[in-house]
Protein backbone atom coordinates (compact mmCIF):
# COMPACT_ATOMS: atom_id res chain seq x y z
CA UNK A 1 0.00 0.00 0.00
CA UNK A 2 1.10 3.45 -1.20
CA UNK A 3 0.85 6.61 0.52
CA UNK A 4 -1.31 7.99 -2.20
CA UNK A 5 -3.49 4.61 -1.61
CA UNK A 6 -4.03 5.57 2.12
CA UNK A 7 -5.03 9.51 1.05
CA UNK A 8 -7.29 8.31 -1.92
CA UNK A 9 -9.08 6.18 0.64
CA UNK A 10 -8.85 8.22 3.47
CA UNK A 11 -10.24 11.45 1.68
CA UNK A 12 -13.25 8.76 0.11
CA UNK A 13 -14.14 7.65 3.65
CA UNK A 14 -14.11 11.00 5.31
CA UNK A 15 -15.88 12.90 2.03
CA UNK A 16 -18.17 10.15 1.74
CA UNK A 17 -19.23 10.04 5.66
CA UNK A 18 -19.10 13.70 6.35
CA UNK A 19 -21.55 14.11 3.19
CA UNK A 20 -24.49 11.42 4.63
CA UNK A 21 -24.11 13.27 8.29
CA UNK A 22 -24.68 17.00 6.91
CA UNK A 23 -27.43 15.49 4.40
CA UNK A 24 -29.33 14.68 7.66
CA UNK A 25 -29.01 17.88 8.97
CA UNK A 26 -30.05 19.52 5.43
CA UNK A 27 -32.77 16.84 4.48
CA UNK A 28 -34.75 17.17 7.81
CA UNK A 29 -34.20 21.24 8.01
CA UNK A 30 -35.40 21.08 4.77
CA UNK A 31 -38.49 19.05 5.65
CA UNK A 32 -39.23 21.29 8.34
CA UNK A 33 -39.34 24.54 6.46
CA UNK A 34 -36.12 25.95 7.43
CA UNK A 35 -33.87 27.35 5.19
CA UNK A 36 -30.69 26.09 4.19
CA UNK A 37 -28.03 28.72 2.64
CA UNK A 38 -25.24 26.33 1.93
CA UNK A 39 -24.60 22.46 2.43
CA UNK A 40 -20.72 22.52 2.17
CA UNK A 41 -18.67 19.02 2.55
CA UNK A 42 -15.01 20.65 3.95
CA UNK A 43 -14.40 23.86 5.43
CA UNK A 44 -12.10 26.87 4.18
CA UNK A 45 -11.44 28.16 0.50
CA UNK A 46 -14.56 26.47 -1.89
CA UNK A 47 -12.82 23.97 -4.58
CA UNK A 48 -16.56 23.49 -6.19
CA UNK A 49 -19.61 25.37 -6.15
CA UNK A 50 -23.29 24.62 -7.47
CA UNK A 51 -26.47 26.46 -7.33
CA UNK A 52 -29.08 25.10 -8.71
CA UNK A 53 -31.45 27.40 -11.21
CA UNK A 54 -34.63 25.62 -10.34
CA UNK A 55 -34.13 26.04 -6.74
CA UNK A 56 -36.02 28.90 -4.57
CA UNK A 57 -33.58 29.10 -2.21
CA UNK A 58 -30.79 29.05 -3.94
CA UNK A 59 -28.65 26.72 -1.75
CA UNK A 60 -25.10 26.21 -2.53
CA UNK A 61 -23.54 23.19 -2.56
CA UNK A 62 -19.95 23.51 -2.07
CA UNK A 63 -16.73 20.86 -1.72
CA UNK A 64 -14.09 22.64 0.47
CA UNK A 65 -10.41 22.74 0.37
CA UNK A 66 -9.95 21.47 4.32
CA UNK A 67 -11.93 17.80 4.19
CA UNK A 68 -11.70 16.95 7.73
CA UNK A 69 -15.30 17.72 8.64
CA UNK A 70 -18.24 19.72 7.33
CA UNK A 71 -21.06 22.14 7.58
CA UNK A 72 -25.07 22.72 6.93
CA UNK A 73 -25.66 26.73 6.86
CA UNK A 74 -29.16 27.69 8.18
CA UNK A 75 -30.98 31.01 8.21
CA UNK A 76 -30.08 31.88 11.85
CA UNK A 77 -30.75 35.67 13.45
CA UNK A 78 -27.55 35.01 15.70
CA UNK A 79 -25.74 34.67 12.65
CA UNK A 80 -26.46 37.71 11.24
CA UNK A 81 -28.99 39.80 8.83
CA UNK A 82 -31.87 37.61 7.82
CA UNK A 83 -34.83 39.19 5.40
CA UNK A 84 -38.07 39.59 6.42
CA UNK A 85 -39.44 37.21 4.56
CA UNK A 86 -37.31 34.60 5.45
CA UNK A 87 -37.73 35.44 9.13
CA UNK A 88 -40.56 32.76 9.61
CA UNK A 89 -37.98 30.10 8.01
CA UNK A 90 -34.74 30.91 10.61
CA UNK A 91 -33.56 28.43 12.54
CA UNK A 92 -33.35 29.92 15.68
CA UNK A 93 -37.00 30.53 15.44
CA UNK A 94 -38.58 27.78 15.26
CA UNK A 95 -39.97 25.52 18.24
CA UNK A 96 -37.76 23.62 20.14
CA UNK A 97 -39.05 19.89 19.03
CA UNK A 98 -37.76 20.81 15.34
CA UNK A 99 -34.61 22.19 15.98
CA UNK A 100 -34.00 18.81 17.84
CA UNK A 101 -34.71 16.69 15.14
CA UNK A 102 -33.05 18.97 12.84
CA UNK A 103 -29.45 17.94 15.40
CA UNK A 104 -30.29 14.93 15.61
CA UNK A 105 -30.49 13.81 11.92
CA UNK A 106 -26.82 13.77 11.71
CA UNK A 107 -25.93 11.48 13.60
CA UNK A 108 -29.39 9.38 12.41
CA UNK A 109 -28.01 9.31 8.87
CA UNK A 110 -24.78 8.33 10.15
CA UNK A 111 -26.06 4.90 11.76
CA UNK A 112 -28.73 4.81 8.18
CA UNK A 113 -25.51 4.39 6.93
CA UNK A 114 -23.67 2.03 8.56
CA UNK A 115 -27.01 -0.03 8.42
CA UNK A 116 -27.01 0.04 4.95
CA UNK A 117 -23.27 -0.71 4.06
CA UNK A 118 -23.15 -3.31 6.52
CA UNK A 119 -26.20 -4.93 4.73
CA UNK A 120 -24.21 -4.40 1.20
CA UNK A 121 -21.67 -5.73 2.12
CA UNK A 122 -23.31 -9.28 3.42
CA UNK A 123 -25.28 -9.19 0.29
CA UNK A 124 -22.13 -9.25 -1.84
CA UNK A 125 -20.62 -11.79 0.83
CA UNK A 126 -17.31 -10.62 2.91
CA UNK A 127 -14.32 -13.17 3.05
CA UNK A 128 -13.18 -13.57 6.33
CA UNK A 129 -11.19 -16.32 8.30
CA UNK A 130 -12.35 -19.08 10.64
CA UNK A 131 -11.81 -18.68 14.63
CA UNK A 132 -9.96 -21.46 14.67
CA UNK A 133 -7.53 -21.48 17.55
CA UNK A 134 -3.76 -21.70 17.29
CA UNK A 135 -1.60 -21.91 20.07
CA UNK A 136 -2.71 -21.44 23.66
CA UNK A 137 -0.62 -19.36 26.22
CA UNK A 138 0.16 -21.41 29.73
CA UNK A 139 -1.65 -20.15 33.07
CA UNK A 140 -3.91 -17.45 31.06
CA UNK A 141 -8.05 -18.01 31.10
CA UNK A 142 -8.14 -20.25 27.28
CA UNK A 143 -5.54 -22.49 29.16
CA UNK A 144 -7.51 -22.66 32.71
CA UNK A 145 -10.47 -22.64 30.42
CA UNK A 146 -9.54 -25.75 28.65
CA UNK A 147 -8.82 -24.15 24.82
CA UNK A 148 -6.96 -27.08 22.87
CA UNK A 149 -4.74 -26.23 19.28
CA UNK A 150 -7.45 -26.19 16.59
CA UNK A 151 -10.42 -25.58 18.45
CA UNK A 152 -12.72 -23.95 16.05
CA UNK A 153 -14.92 -21.21 17.89
CA UNK A 154 -18.55 -21.53 16.92
CA UNK A 155 -20.42 -19.22 19.70
CA UNK A 156 -20.04 -16.66 22.49
CA UNK A 157 -22.29 -16.41 24.93
CA UNK A 158 -24.75 -17.89 22.41
CA UNK A 159 -24.33 -15.62 19.74
CA UNK A 160 -22.96 -17.10 16.45
CA UNK A 161 -19.92 -16.11 15.03
CA UNK A 162 -18.72 -16.90 11.05
CA UNK A 163 -15.75 -15.47 11.04
CA UNK A 164 -12.14 -14.30 13.03
CA UNK A 165 -13.64 -10.67 13.31
CA UNK A 166 -16.87 -11.29 14.04
CA UNK A 167 -15.37 -13.58 17.03
CA UNK A 168 -13.11 -10.46 18.21
CA UNK A 169 -15.78 -8.30 17.97
CA UNK A 170 -18.41 -10.56 20.26
CA UNK A 171 -15.49 -11.33 22.56
CA UNK A 172 -15.09 -7.90 23.43
CA UNK A 173 -18.63 -7.35 23.96
CA UNK A 174 -19.23 -10.15 25.93
CA UNK A 175 -16.48 -9.34 28.37
CA UNK A 176 -18.07 -5.19 28.76
CA UNK A 177 -21.16 -7.30 29.73
CA UNK A 178 -19.87 -9.40 32.44
CA UNK A 179 -15.95 -10.19 32.58
CA UNK A 180 -17.06 -13.07 34.78
CA UNK A 181 -18.76 -15.50 32.76
CA UNK A 182 -18.12 -16.12 28.82
CA UNK A 183 -18.64 -19.40 28.01
CA UNK A 184 -17.51 -20.46 24.38
CA UNK A 185 -18.74 -23.21 22.21
CA UNK A 186 -16.10 -24.71 20.14
CA UNK A 187 -16.02 -27.51 17.95
CA UNK A 188 -12.72 -29.57 18.73
CA UNK A 189 -10.15 -31.21 16.03
CA UNK A 190 -12.29 -34.34 16.63
CA UNK A 191 -15.23 -33.34 15.44
CA UNK A 192 -17.15 -32.93 18.71
CA UNK A 193 -18.32 -30.00 20.60
CA UNK A 194 -17.98 -28.38 23.90
CA UNK A 195 -17.93 -25.62 26.31
CA UNK A 196 -14.86 -23.62 27.67
CA UNK A 197 -15.77 -21.40 30.04
CA UNK A 198 -13.82 -18.33 30.40
CA UNK A 199 -13.03 -16.19 33.41
CA UNK A 200 -12.03 -12.98 32.54
CA UNK A 201 -12.64 -10.97 35.59
CA UNK A 202 -9.07 -10.83 36.63
CA UNK A 203 -8.45 -9.42 32.81
CA UNK A 204 -7.89 -4.95 31.71
CA UNK A 205 -8.85 -5.55 28.32
CA UNK A 206 -8.76 -2.07 27.65
CA UNK A 207 -5.78 -0.99 29.38
CA UNK A 208 -4.09 -0.80 26.47
CA UNK A 209 -4.25 -1.64 22.76
CA UNK A 210 -2.44 -4.81 22.47
CA UNK A 211 -5.02 -7.69 21.00
CA UNK A 212 -7.12 -9.18 23.37
CA UNK A 213 -7.50 -12.63 22.02
CA UNK A 214 -4.46 -13.16 22.97
CA UNK A 215 -4.60 -11.36 26.21
CA UNK A 216 -7.08 -13.96 27.47
CA UNK A 217 -4.59 -17.02 26.45
CA UNK A 218 -4.90 -17.77 22.54
CA UNK A 219 -3.44 -16.48 19.22
CA UNK A 220 -6.18 -17.26 16.13
CA UNK A 221 -4.65 -20.00 13.25
CA UNK A 222 -3.93 -17.49 10.70
CA UNK A 223 -3.48 -18.20 6.94
CA UNK A 224 -0.40 -16.78 6.13
CA UNK A 225 2.22 -19.23 5.91
CA UNK A 226 6.28 -17.41 6.62
CA UNK A 227 7.51 -15.24 3.96
CA UNK A 228 10.60 -13.22 3.73
CA UNK A 229 10.74 -9.70 3.12
CA UNK A 230 13.57 -8.68 3.27
CA UNK A 231 17.40 -9.88 4.21
CA UNK A 232 19.47 -7.36 5.96
CA UNK A 233 22.97 -7.59 5.19
CA UNK A 234 25.93 -9.05 6.96
CA UNK A 235 23.33 -11.54 9.05
CA UNK A 236 22.68 -15.28 9.63
CA UNK A 237 19.96 -15.22 6.79
CA UNK A 238 22.32 -13.18 4.06
CA UNK A 239 25.25 -15.57 4.79
CA UNK A 240 22.68 -18.51 4.41
CA UNK A 241 21.80 -17.36 0.82
CA UNK A 242 17.88 -16.31 2.01
CA UNK A 243 16.21 -13.57 -0.49
CA UNK A 244 13.30 -11.86 -0.35
CA UNK A 245 10.36 -13.55 -1.67
CA UNK A 246 11.25 -17.12 -0.38
CA UNK A 247 9.03 -19.02 0.93
CA UNK A 248 9.92 -21.10 4.08
CA UNK A 249 8.18 -24.51 4.26
CA UNK A 250 9.67 -25.67 7.08
CA UNK A 251 12.56 -25.22 10.09
CA UNK A 252 14.13 -27.97 11.23
CA UNK A 253 12.07 -30.36 9.97
CA UNK A 254 8.95 -28.68 11.81
CA UNK A 255 6.42 -27.41 9.07
CA UNK A 256 4.77 -24.52 9.64
CA UNK A 257 0.91 -23.89 9.59
CA UNK A 258 1.08 -20.69 10.58
CA UNK A 259 3.70 -17.79 10.02
CA UNK A 260 3.58 -16.54 14.01
CA UNK A 261 5.55 -19.81 14.51
CA UNK A 262 8.35 -18.22 13.22
CA UNK A 263 10.39 -16.42 15.48
CA UNK A 264 9.24 -18.56 18.96
CA UNK A 265 10.70 -21.90 16.48
CA UNK A 266 14.23 -19.80 16.15
CA UNK A 267 14.02 -18.62 19.74
CA UNK A 268 13.47 -22.55 20.99
CA UNK A 269 16.72 -23.31 18.23
CA UNK A 270 19.41 -21.05 19.77
CA UNK A 271 22.50 -20.55 17.77
CA UNK A 272 22.49 -23.86 16.48
CA UNK A 273 22.72 -24.46 12.66
CA UNK A 274 19.23 -25.26 11.60
CA UNK A 275 18.26 -26.57 8.06
CA UNK A 276 15.41 -24.23 6.41
CA UNK A 277 13.64 -25.57 3.53
CA UNK A 278 12.30 -22.65 1.50
CA UNK A 279 10.40 -22.51 -2.15
CA UNK A 280 12.10 -19.85 -4.64
CA UNK A 281 10.80 -20.11 -8.24
CA UNK A 282 8.87 -22.64 -7.54
CA UNK A 283 11.52 -24.83 -6.71
CA UNK A 284 12.25 -25.97 -3.29
CA UNK A 285 15.77 -26.16 -1.75
CA UNK A 286 17.52 -26.79 1.85
CA UNK A 287 19.35 -23.96 3.33
CA UNK A 288 21.07 -24.23 6.33
CA UNK A 289 21.10 -20.91 8.99
CA UNK A 290 23.20 -20.25 11.89
CA UNK A 291 21.24 -17.71 13.94
CA UNK A 292 23.51 -15.19 16.14
CA UNK A 293 22.76 -13.38 19.15
CA UNK A 294 21.29 -9.32 18.83
CA UNK A 295 19.43 -6.71 20.43
CA UNK A 296 16.52 -5.15 19.54
CA UNK A 297 14.26 -2.79 21.69
CA UNK A 298 16.56 -3.24 24.48
CA UNK A 299 16.29 -6.84 24.66
CA UNK A 300 18.61 -9.75 23.47
CA UNK A 301 17.17 -12.38 21.07
CA UNK A 302 18.50 -14.77 18.93
CA UNK A 303 18.31 -13.56 14.89
CA UNK A 304 18.44 -14.51 11.42
CA UNK A 305 18.36 -11.11 10.00
CA UNK A 306 15.28 -11.31 7.80
CA UNK A 307 11.84 -9.63 7.67
CA UNK A 308 8.92 -11.90 7.73
CA UNK A 309 6.07 -11.15 6.37
CA UNK A 310 3.05 -13.86 4.92
CA UNK A 311 2.07 -15.27 1.89
CA UNK A 312 -1.40 -17.70 1.85
CA UNK A 313 -0.86 -21.63 -0.08
CA UNK A 314 -4.22 -22.42 -2.00
CA UNK A 315 -4.59 -25.15 0.25
CA UNK A 316 -4.74 -22.77 3.64
CA UNK A 317 -6.85 -20.68 1.78
CA UNK A 318 -9.48 -23.47 1.20
CA UNK A 319 -8.88 -24.69 5.09
CA UNK A 320 -9.29 -21.56 6.38
CA UNK A 321 -10.74 -19.18 4.56
CA UNK A 322 -14.95 -18.51 4.79
CA UNK A 323 -17.46 -16.33 2.35
CA UNK A 324 -20.09 -14.48 5.29
CA UNK A 325 -23.42 -14.16 2.84
CA UNK A 326 -27.08 -13.93 3.40
CA UNK A 327 -29.85 -13.17 0.85
CA UNK A 328 -31.05 -9.58 0.70
CA UNK A 329 -33.43 -9.43 3.41
CA UNK A 330 -31.30 -11.17 6.04
CA UNK A 331 -28.63 -8.80 4.86
CA UNK A 332 -30.41 -5.61 5.94
CA UNK A 333 -31.56 -7.89 9.10
CA UNK A 334 -27.65 -8.55 9.90
CA UNK A 335 -26.59 -4.76 8.95
CA UNK A 336 -29.18 -3.95 11.62
CA UNK A 337 -27.90 -6.43 13.94
CA UNK A 338 -23.82 -5.35 13.11
CA UNK A 339 -24.79 -1.30 13.72
CA UNK A 340 -26.55 -1.87 16.88
CA UNK A 341 -23.73 -4.35 18.28
CA UNK A 342 -20.88 -1.49 17.01
CA UNK A 343 -22.83 1.52 18.31
CA UNK A 344 -23.56 -0.40 21.81
CA UNK A 345 -19.80 -1.41 21.98
CA UNK A 346 -18.90 2.13 21.12
CA UNK A 347 -20.95 3.50 24.41
CA UNK A 348 -19.40 0.89 27.02
CA UNK A 349 -15.70 1.46 24.91
CA UNK A 350 -16.45 5.31 26.25
CA UNK A 351 -17.91 4.67 29.57
CA UNK A 352 -14.93 2.00 30.52
CA UNK A 353 -12.31 5.64 29.24
CA UNK A 354 -14.28 7.45 31.96
CA UNK A 355 -14.08 5.08 34.58
CA UNK A 356 -10.30 4.33 34.28
CA UNK A 357 -10.94 0.69 32.52
CA UNK A 358 -9.89 1.94 29.06
CA UNK A 359 -6.81 3.46 28.27
CA UNK A 360 -6.53 6.21 25.72
CA UNK A 361 -4.52 4.70 23.83
CA UNK A 362 -6.95 3.04 22.10
CA UNK A 363 -8.20 6.12 20.73
CA UNK A 364 -6.85 6.75 17.09
CA UNK A 365 -6.83 9.61 14.36
CA UNK A 366 -6.87 10.68 11.23
CA UNK A 367 -3.35 8.80 10.65
CA UNK A 368 -4.77 5.96 11.49
CA UNK A 369 -8.27 5.72 9.58
CA UNK A 370 -5.94 6.15 6.30
CA UNK A 371 -3.86 3.55 6.59
CA UNK A 372 -7.03 1.12 7.73
CA UNK A 373 -9.12 2.92 5.02
CA UNK A 374 -6.38 2.09 2.49
CA UNK A 375 -5.93 -1.20 3.94
CA UNK A 376 -9.34 -2.05 3.35
CA UNK A 377 -9.87 -0.25 -0.26
CA UNK A 378 -6.94 -2.88 -1.33
CA UNK A 379 -8.66 -6.13 0.07
CA UNK A 380 -11.84 -5.78 -1.37
CA UNK A 381 -15.17 -3.79 -2.17
CA UNK A 382 -16.83 -5.54 0.74
CA UNK A 383 -14.53 -5.29 3.32
CA UNK A 384 -14.14 -1.25 2.55
CA UNK A 385 -17.82 -1.11 3.02
CA UNK A 386 -17.19 -3.02 6.40
CA UNK A 387 -14.46 -0.32 7.07
CA UNK A 388 -16.93 2.49 6.44
CA UNK A 389 -19.68 1.37 8.31
CA UNK A 390 -17.36 1.19 11.39
CA UNK A 391 -16.03 4.55 10.93
CA UNK A 392 -19.74 5.87 10.24
CA UNK A 393 -20.68 4.16 13.75
CA UNK A 394 -17.94 6.10 15.76
CA UNK A 395 -19.13 9.74 13.88
CA UNK A 396 -22.40 9.11 14.56
CA UNK A 397 -21.72 7.84 18.96
CA UNK A 398 -19.16 10.70 19.13
CA UNK A 399 -21.77 13.30 17.85
CA UNK A 400 -24.08 12.29 20.32
CA UNK A 401 -21.96 13.19 23.35
CA UNK A 402 -23.15 15.84 25.36
CA UNK A 403 -20.33 18.17 24.50
CA UNK A 404 -20.89 21.36 23.92
CA UNK A 405 -20.34 21.96 20.01
CA UNK A 406 -21.15 18.72 19.14
CA UNK A 407 -24.80 17.40 18.32
CA UNK A 408 -25.14 16.11 21.69
CA UNK A 409 -24.51 19.34 23.07
CA UNK A 410 -27.07 21.02 21.45
CA UNK A 411 -29.64 18.30 22.11
CA UNK A 412 -28.49 18.83 25.85
CA UNK A 413 -28.92 22.35 25.67
CA UNK A 414 -32.52 21.54 24.01
CA UNK A 415 -33.47 18.56 26.19
CA UNK A 416 -33.14 21.17 29.08
CA UNK A 417 -35.13 23.68 27.23
CA UNK A 418 -37.74 21.47 27.08
CA UNK A 419 -37.93 20.61 30.83
CA UNK A 420 -37.80 23.99 32.07
CA UNK A 421 -39.92 25.82 28.94
CA UNK A 422 -37.36 28.25 28.37
CA UNK A 423 -33.95 28.15 26.05
CA UNK A 424 -30.56 28.34 27.99
CA UNK A 425 -28.91 31.54 28.59
CA UNK A 426 -26.59 32.55 25.78
CA UNK A 427 -23.70 33.00 28.42
CA UNK A 428 -24.51 29.70 29.57
CA UNK A 429 -23.84 28.22 25.74
CA UNK A 430 -21.21 30.55 25.28
CA UNK A 431 -19.42 29.10 27.86
CA UNK A 432 -20.44 25.34 27.13
CA UNK A 433 -18.99 25.96 23.70
CA UNK A 434 -15.99 26.72 24.76
CA UNK A 435 -15.48 23.96 27.05
CA UNK A 436 -16.74 21.91 24.49
CA UNK A 437 -13.83 23.36 22.16
CA UNK A 438 -11.16 22.46 24.83
CA UNK A 439 -12.77 19.16 25.10
CA UNK A 440 -12.34 18.29 21.34
CA UNK A 441 -9.15 19.95 20.72
CA UNK A 442 -7.42 17.61 23.55
CA UNK A 443 -8.80 14.49 22.15
CA UNK A 444 -7.82 15.93 18.79
CA UNK A 445 -4.61 16.51 19.83
CA UNK A 446 -4.35 12.67 21.84
CA UNK A 447 -5.53 10.82 18.75
CA UNK A 448 -2.79 12.71 16.73
CA UNK A 449 0.08 11.94 19.31
CA UNK A 450 -1.58 7.90 19.97
CA UNK A 451 -0.92 7.83 15.66
CA UNK A 452 2.35 8.86 15.62
CA UNK A 453 3.66 6.20 18.50
CA UNK A 454 1.84 3.67 16.36
CA UNK A 455 4.00 5.10 13.64
CA UNK A 456 7.07 4.90 15.46
CA UNK A 457 6.61 1.32 16.48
Amino acid sequence: MTILTAIFAFLITIGVLVAIHEYGHFWVARKLGVKVIRYSIGFGKPLWTYVSKKDPDQTEYVVAALPLGGYVKMVDEREGDVAEEDLPRAFNRQVVWKRFLIVLAGPMANFLFAIFAYGVMYMVGVEGIKPFVNKVIPETPAAIAGFQHKDRILAINDVEVDSLADTAITMLDEYLNDKSNVEVSVETESGTQAIRKLDLSDLALLKDDRDHLERIGFTPLMPYLPLVGKVMPNTAGADAGLMAEDKIISLGGHVFEDWSEFKPLIQKNGENPIDMVIERDGKQMTLTVTPRKGVHEGKEFVMVGIAVGGYVSQENHDKLSTIVSYGPLESMQQGVVKTWQMTALTFKFIGRLFTGEASVKNISGPVTIADYAGKSIIISFSVFLGFLAIVSVSLGVMNLLPVPMLDGGHLLFYTIEIIKGSPVSEAVQEMGMRVGISMVGALMVLAFYNDILKLLK
